[in-house]
């Protein structure tokens, strides 16, 4: 095993995915790889690394040095070890969707896809779980489920592709997360492996597990501590009746105070989201959802259970909206105008793409009250900038995910769209909220967490992944920026007047 490097505060380590692998240690490094397994297991023609090249932030791409498709946790095992013992890089990747660029390969470094650990291990419908491997896509549990009557409750807007793995490395949530909660609130256990190869398993099938919560530790941590070989996830029953209150505003915020006012009524609906106007046109455009387009937002409030707690709780919800100021309300009257209310809000980002060349989602968190006064200030965001946003809110939790639309192929663009987005999340924090929701942090946010942590907070998470990770090799360059890179990043903003960066200490 290779030495643990200083290098907690190297930018190659931790900053940089951009250095390129020498040509000597490149061909060492590949005969080791085809000593370890199979020939076919690893792709390294230029021509077929380019579709791993990035994630669903395709502004930001590098070629890795190849790809390996391990069949098995012993061969996953197998690759590890020799990306330890030659010192490469490894970044572990599902199936693409995320949007924070943490699938992003490292230049001189391996990808390790688990796209062909896809099968379902073992469902237990008397205990309500599902043992999977991390190819699994998040819809094909609530498929299996079906037939027992029960499904997985997380549905991010691209379920029907992502992976449970990559649901775990990012901690994903859906519009469901209200109720049912975030992947965290769903996995009961984790087995996976260490950079060495070892294999560890954290959680357990019972109540609770002794010792520290290392399931919440690992879910979330972006790939940067183990690879995921195995989740087992709970399931829930489907309620017997589900409907969907869709409430418009003729003000933002009045919408955005309606959602405080439902939480403070003690009222938690299946699903609480919110839309501006501009994201309603594009999505009425693209599925024909049956939304208000004069409205200046609107809200879907989901109610399930039996048909007589739905009644009960849309009767109440309906008083609140109408409280609150909602200039007009709709209930879904059959299962098909149900879906076809949350078609829409689960299109949003292809309706988005209908509209624009280009797109960046925005993923942050404010306190509920002020979903209103976040959407005023995205409004002179976007005099400010020049670009078009669309917003789409997880508006029960504050969950933003503003859509910024630009043309990548003018040049700057894409550039002033990084700023734009950058100040919403600087927002963020002001308003007392995160830089991330569910969508990690990646390269994308990586900046934006000088904003949100402290110079101790951040080396108290160098600390947790030198525990896991000594040689610094699991997912360099994302999640955690190094001191240097925030005190560059504080330069540039006191330069620009937008953030008073602190004067940092020496460690």
């Amino acid at each position: 095993m290779n030495a643990p490097r200083e290098l907690y505060l190297g930018e190659l380590r931790f900053a940089d995915i951009s250095q390129p692998m020498a040509a000597p240690k490149r061909a060492l490094f590949l005969a080791a790889l085809e000593a370890a397994v199979p020939r076919d297991r690893l792709i390294v023609d230029e021509e077929s690394l380019r579709p791993y090249e990035c994630d669903g932030l395709t502004g930001y791409r590098q070629v890795p040095v190849v790809v390996a498709l391990p069949l098995d946790e012993a061969e996953a095992a197998a690759i590890l070890k020799v990306c330890q013992s030659h010192d490469v890089p490894v970044v572990a990747r599902g199936a693409g969707t995320g949007l924070s660029g943490g699938a992003t390969p490292h230049r001189g470094g391996l990808v390790l896809s688990l796209a062909r650990f896809g099968r379902i291990l073992g469902l237990d419908p008397l205990a309500r779980l599902a043992r999977v491997q991390p190819g699994v896509r998040n819809l094909a549990i609530s498929e299996a489920a079906a037939p027992h009557g029960l499904y997985y409750a997380p549905d991010p807007s691209s379920q029907i592709a992502c992976s449970i793995g990559g649901n775990v490395a990012e901690n994903s949530g859906g519009v469901h997360c209200l109720k049912y909660g975030l992947t965290v609130h769903n996995v009961v256990r984790i087995r996976g492996l260490t950079l060495s190869g070892e294999v560890i398993e954290v959680g357990s099938e019972a109540p609770d597990s002794p010792g520290l919560d290392l399931l919440a530790l690992l879910i979330g941590s972006e790939g940067m501590l183990a690879i995921t070989t195995e989740v087992t996830v709970k399931l829930v029953p489907k309620p017997r009746l589900a409907q969907v209150i869709m409430a418009s505003f003729d003000d933002v915020e009045k919408a955005g105070r309606a959602v405080a006012d439902l939480i403070a009524a003690g009222i938690i609906p299946a699903g609480l989201e919110m839309m501006d106007k501009g994201m309603t046109a594009a999505v009425e455009e693209f599925v024909h959802a049956g939304y208000d387009l004069n409205a200046q937002a609107i809200l879907l409030c989901e109610s399930d259970g039996t048909p007589e707690e739905v009644a009960e709780e849309i009767g109440r919800m309906q008083s609140v909206l109408s409280a609150s100021g909602a200039t007009d309300l709709r209930v879904s009257q059959s299962e098909a105008e149900r879906l076809r209310f949350w078609s829409g809000r689960k299109n949003a980002f292809p309706a988005s793409g209908r509209v624009s060349p280009d797109y960046y989602c925005i993923d942050g968190t404010i306190p509920r009250r002020r979903l209103g006064e976040m959407l005023r200030h995205i409004g002179a965001l976007e005099k400010k900038y020049g670009l078009r946003c669309l917003n789409v809110f997880h508006a029960g939790d504050g969950n933003l995910h503003p859509l910024i639309l630009f043309d990548a192929s003018k040049p700057g663009e894409f550039e002033r769209t990084e700023a734009f987005g950058a100040e919403i999340l600087e927002t963020c924090v002001e308003f007392g909220g995160t830089v991330t929701g569910e969508h990690g942090v990646g390269i994308e946010k990586i900046n934006s967490m000088c904003v949100q942590f402290s110079p101790q907070e951040r080396m108290s998470f160098f600390s947790i992944k030198r525990a896991f990770d000594p040689d610094g090799l699991l997912n360099p360059g994302k999640a955690i920026p190094t001191l240097s890179r925030c005190a560059e990043f504080g330069r540039e903003h006191v330069h620009h007047g937008a953030l008073k960066f602190p004067e940092l200490p020496r460690f």
